[in-house]
């Protein structure tokens, strides 16, 4: 049983790695009474923690580049060498473990000119075999 602690779905990010369908429906109602419930918070990955991760190659033509990160210093140290590249490659950051829109927003002061989105990751890591972050996931590799 996967255990999901709120975020976006992060489905439409790695549509081309066949995911199943989800049967999953948004709470619109809740999101529109709650600030904080629409931008997904808190998100907490738990199949997820900071550390090294082992790169691969992988096949997904038409993946749009994308890395997870968290609210963490070892995520912002990965920022902050890798971010130029990230930039350039036009990768979509998930930050699969934050708390509150305050940190949020000094997670996406890390990167200020790439799209940085909460989103549970959970179901990303169960896919891809990932337990730690951060990770630069592209059409071709998994790697930090």
């Amino acid at each position: 049983m996967v255990e999901d602690k709120g975020g976006d779905s992060a489905l439409h990010y790695y549509r081309s790695l066949n995911p199943e369908p989800s049967s999953s429906v948004s709470n619109d109602l809740t999101s529109q009474l709650d600030p904080v419930a629409a931008q997904g918070l808190p998100v907490r990955t738990t199949r997820m923690t900071p550390g090294t991760v082992q790169g691969r190659i992988i096949t997904a033509p038409g993946l749009q580049p994308l890395f997870l990160i968290g609210d963490d210093e070892t995520s912002r140290r990965w920022i902050q060498e890798r971010g130029a590249v990230l930039e350039q490659m036009q990768a979509v950051g998930l930050v699969v473990n934050v708390t509150t829109p305050e940190r949020l927003a000094v997670v996406r002061s890390w990167l200020p000119n790439t799209l940085v989105s909460p989103a549970a990751g959970d179901d990303l890591s169960q896919r891809l075999g990932l337990n730690h972050y951060p990770v630069l996931i592209t059409p071709t590799a998994i790697e930090q």
